[in-house]
């Protein structure tokens, strides 16, 4: 048997924004976690999941990063985090963070650089693409998960960007080896704090198809959803066995929970597979 400390985990997820109030102001905080440590302890509690703490706009619920090594002020200061972190380890319990990989805030800065023009160095760090018709007409006819098309037009310039959510969060292009370090780097500012794992947000969707070919069937000026354009695609796995083995090269025990909303059975024991893999285990809504 190939035993593994998360295997035996119970996990429990703290929304902070609803958990606990530490100073009154009606919004839950990193302080008020901390103060109710030993009651999680008492459930049984061994992980803490913890939804996104990191700078945000707030478009959704943390989940849009501004930055991802700051905290949100209404949360609390990183010298907050850390006592949290080190209170949690002190009772045996680890911390696994949300860890959002597939986009960015619009008000990140490397998006602020990526939309100042063409030539701009973080332009590649996004999905950009030109329109039909002279840049008069869409990209294509895709569709958000939040409703109306994946594409935003800049507001100065020809080109349109790819957004698979909200327009305030714009996808990151990981076909660029520089993304794929610099989530690395991120992943590594954490853990060598001494965070214990990630939940990898929204990790199916992080390759996009070439080309950005229409969904059939549709009339003219219509969108549809495109999951098989934009969801479980072949690189998938490449993309995240390098993430999580380059982590793992200096933190072995890194558990590492992937969100695959719409994995099949065979597509969740690929991304898990010890080999191909990056995944510790996955989260389908099926």
């Amino acid at each position: 048997m190939d035993k593994k400390w998360w295997k035996e985990a119970v996990v429990y997820q703290i929304y902070p924004r609803s958990f606990m109030d530490s100073n009154g102001d009606g919004i839950g905080d990193l302080n008020g976690i901390t103060s109710r440590l030993d009651y999680l302890k008492d459930l049984g509690v061994d992980v803490i999941w913890l939804s996104p703490v990191y700078q945000s706009p707030n478009d959704d619920n943390g989940y849009d990063i501004s930055d991802y090594r700051a905290i949100m002020q209404e949360f609390g200061t990183m010298e907050d985090f850390d006592r949290m972190l080190s209170e949690m380890h002190k009772r045996g319990i680890r911390l696994v963070m949300d860890l959002v990989v597939n986009h960015t805030s619009d008000e990140h800065k490397w998006f602020v650089e990526s939309r100042k023009s063409k030539d701009n160095p973080y332009r590649d760090y996004y999905i950009w693409a030109d329109g039909k018709n002279g840049g008069q007409d869409l990209p294509n006819n895709w569709e958000s998960f939040f409703t109306g098309t994946v594409w935003e037009k800049e507001p100065s310039g020809d080109q349109y960007y790819f957004h698979l959510f909200a327009k305030e969060m714009p996808d990151l292009n990981w076909a660029n080896p520089e993304v794929r370090r610099a989530m690395v780097d991120i992943a590594f500012f954490w853990l060598d704090k001494g965070v214990d794992g990630f939940r990898l947000d929204a990790f199916i969707h992080l390759q996009k198809q070439e080309g950005f070919p229409d969904v059939e069937g549709l009339d003219e000026g219509e969108i549809g959803l495109a999951e098989n354009y934009y969801a479980n695609l072949p690189k998938i796995n490449e993309y995240m066995k390098f993430f999580t083995s380059t982590l793992r090269e200096r933190y072995p025990d890194t558990f590492i929970v992937g969100e695959a909303a719409s994995a099949t059975v065979e597509l969740a024991r690929s991304y898990t597979d010890p080999v191909v893999g990056g995944c510790d285990t996955v989260i389908t809504f099926r």
